[in-house]
Parts: C-alpha cells; structure tokens; sequence
C-alpha cells in the first residue's frame, strides 16, 4: 500500500534500537480516515479466506483489528496482556515478547471466545520478531481455531522473521515492508 509507505516517510520516526515510532498517525494518535482506508485493503486482501474472527494483541492492533472487523463484518477478539478479574473461566494462554516493550507478556482470551468454529485472521500493527504471531496462534492451536492468514500495518523485514512465516504457508499481507532503516533513510521492499 504506497499510502502507507508515503505516511511513514512524511511522519515516521527512527529511534534507536530500530524502533520506528508511528504514534503520529497509527499508535497512539489514530488517524481515522487512514486507517479506514487500510481496513479496506486487508478485506480486500483476505476477502476469500473465510474470515469468521479477527485477532490481535493488546493494546496497539486493537484500532485496526476493529476497523477490519467492521469493515469484513466479522467480530474481533484480543488477547489480554495480563490475565485480570473480567476474564473469568477457562483460558487459553501464551507467552509473548514485547519487542518494543523488550517485556514477556502472558496473553489470554477466554475459551468461549475462541472456538473450533472459528477462521482467524490475526491482526497486529508491526511484524518484528514475529513473537505476537507466534502467540496468537498458539491461541489459536490451543482453541482448534484455523488461521487463514496475517494482515500486518508494517513489517520489519530486516528481522527475516515474515519471510520465515511464509515459508512455513502462512498467508501474510503487509501494507508496508522495510528493508531497512536508519534515523536519515528508510528503504522499503519492492
């Protein structure tokens, strides 16, 4: 998606330990429009996949996880960081690293949230380490729900970590790819 390409030059930032801060318009001040545009790629994107949930992490997919599940008309489902008193009954859970956090987390959602019935599309703003993924589909493994496929905002493609997903048959879709960066030039994959 050039759009999102052309918004991370104009308002992306590099910081040290190669973090790129989007606060700007994906993380924490939400441009609106923007990511109703992106909602519709990934629907486009997945529209024949048989998407029946969209899944995501805690706290920074949830934004875009709700724009693609409204815009497919599917519900969206998240994994809690913490396990807290509103999650109640069984649990299916999975240790997760933070690579923006450098934290461990343990996510859960409530097994009656997450069924055998269920056809997954995880949904998550960055691809780095490709942690979170491997957790959500531990979720998912754990709940005998089908992933049908990955929509990510952006992805770190330095890491190798997308590129390993995809060998292993995991449908991944990302609306930006970054080869590389620095705090003066960010190179995206053609």
């Amino acid at each position: 998606m050039k759009q999102m390409e052309e918004k991370i030059l104009r308002e992306g930032q590099v910081l040290p330990g190669d973090i790129l801060k989007v606060g700007s318009f994906l993380n924490q001040n939400i441009d609106t429009e923007f990511l109703g545009q992106m909602a519709q790629e990934f629907s486009r994107l997945f529209a024949d996949s048989g998407v029946t949930k969209v899944l995501t992490i805690e706290a920074s997919g949830i934004a875009i996880a709700a724009a693609v599940g409204m815009e497919m008309g599917v519900p969206v489902l998240f994994a809690k960081k913490h396990r807290t008193s509103n999650v109640d009954g069984n649990t299916y859970s999975a240790k997760v690293h933070s690579f923006t956090h450098n934290e461990d987390y343990n996510v859960v959602v409530s097994s009656s949230y997450l069924t055998k019935d269920d056809h997954v599309l995880l949904v998550d703003d960055f691809l780095a380490n490709g942690q979170a993924l491997h957790g959500l589909m531990d979720l998912c493994d754990q709940a005998g729900a089908e992933v049908v496929g990955v929509a990510i905002a952006i992805e770190k493609c330095f890491t190798g970590a997308g590129d390993k997903l995809r060998e292993q048959g995991l449908h991944i879709e990302s609306l930006a790819m970054i080869e590389s960066m620095t705090d003066s030039e960010i190179v995206f994959r053609s």
